[in-house]
């Protein structure tokens, strides 16, 4: 009479198999190398995406609210505040126009100056940029592309 094996495991061991340790260092090594190749290249992309993200508050968000502001009252506010806390000068103020005042990625405030330096007929709003300096080439703002 024969045993099946599959019913009785214990008889024929030679079969059953897990992983050596020669083949658990290799997948480690793969994996390692796969992520020296990859980590790079995603924290290379992190300073793109927040410049991308400063853009989007400058030209989007932000941009809006003060537009708003802009046509309730007809002037643009004297500071960031005026669009969630009604300024003593305002008449037709419709606000909040914003839940709160954001800050760039880099978790510094936006820089708003009206009458702008580089819009002298509106106003400048910008962020300083992961240097964290004023006037640097890493600015981004309303006059940058």
């Amino acid at each position: 009479m024969k045993i099946n094996n599959h019913l009785n495991p214990g008889q024929n061991k030679k079969h059953q198999r897990g992983f050596t340790l020669v083949e658990m260092l290799l997948v480690v090594t793969i994996i390692g190398i796969l992520a020296a190749l990859v980590i790079p290249r995603i924290a290379g992309s992190s300073d793109t995406a927040r410049k991308t993200a400063a853009t989007a508050d400058i030209k989007g968000g932000i941009k809006t609210a003060l537009d708003r502001f802009e046509v309730d009252n007809g002037y643009y506010p004297k500071s960031l505040s005026d669009l969630i806390q009604r300024p003593n000068d305002s008449k037709n103020w419709n606000g909040p126009y914003l839940d709160e005042i954001p800050k760039d990625p880099w978790q510094q405030a936006y820089v708003y100056v009206c009458p702008g330096r580089n819009n002298t007929s509106s106003y400048d709003l910008y962020s300083i940029g992961p240097d964290g300096q004023d006037g640097t080439a890493d600015d981004i703002g309303n006059w940058t592309k």
